[in-house]
């Protein structure tokens, strides 16, 4: 059976969410009116900046506005962002997670990542990095390829699970064998399913969750990276 590497991409590997690029992409073009990140969007990043509030609440606000702002847009118009938001922004990456990756790569592991933003991002990040496969979150599109206002969510932990388990099956991974990488409680399913876990620059809600699961806490490694240097902890690091 195959050993494999799961990687979430923001906050893991891209150094914070690309979908934020997006948004801030969707606002350039007038599609988000700007008042709408000035008063809504920026008040949950201003209270995590403060470290007053949660950092998921910040994705998911963005997350919700994307929703609306993508209905009635053609599919060519999201991937033309995707391309240029990847080809602008794609190498602010944290050196900790590229270096796992080609890692990875050098000892013939499968490469996958399962993502929390629009799989359409997801795919041009993927590509970028040579993944093997990718999962995303999927703004559902009518027989005309424009998007409808739904979505299949990926960034929540069960969602995550689920994909996992159809890597699995399609690649014939040993999940005992194998990695991963995440930053969001929305990470804790795969920290669970694999033999090496990684917390990376982790969020305090997904630290809360890691130490309170006395299994998972005693496999898990942390890593922190700030700046030019990298610090390898364990659970028993964190007071």
């Amino acid at each position: 059976m195959n050993t494999a590497a799961f990687f979430d991409i923001d906050g893991t590997l891209y150094r914070e969410g690309l979908i934020t690029e997006v948004f801030k992409k969707l606002v350039k073009y007038e599609i988000i009116p700007a008042e709408r990140w000035y008063k809504e969007v920026k008040p949950e990043y201003d209270r995590w900046d403060k470290r007053k509030g949660n950092y998921d609440n910040y994705l998911l606000k963005m997350a919700d506005i994307y929703i609306e702002a993508v209905k009635g847009l053609h599919r060519s118009q999201i991937e033309f962002i995707a391309k240029n938001v990847v080809a602008q922004k794609g190498d602010r990456v944290y050196s900790y997670t590229r270096d796992r990756i080609k890692w990875h790569k050098e000892n013939g592991h499968k490469i996958l990542t399962v993502s929390g933003s629009p799989v359409e991002l997801v795919k041009e990040m993927a590509i970028k990095y040579e993944f093997d496969d990718y999962v995303g979150a999927v703004y559902t599109r009518d027989e005309n390829d424009v998007y409808t206002g739904e979505v299949i969510p990926m960034w929540d932990s069960e969602s995550k699970k689920n994909s996992i388990h159809m890597l699995v099956k399609k690649y014939g991974i040993n999940l005992d064998r194998s990695y991963a990488y995440g930053d969001t409680s929305g990470d804790f399913s795969m920290m669970k399913m694999v033999g090496y876990p990684t917390c990376v620059n982790p969020t305090r809600e997904l630290l809360k969750e890691v130490l309170d699961d006395a299994e998972l806490s005693k496999k898990i490694n942390i890593i922190v990276e700030r700046k030019d240097m990298i610090y390898k902890l364990k659970a028993g690091d964190i007071k």
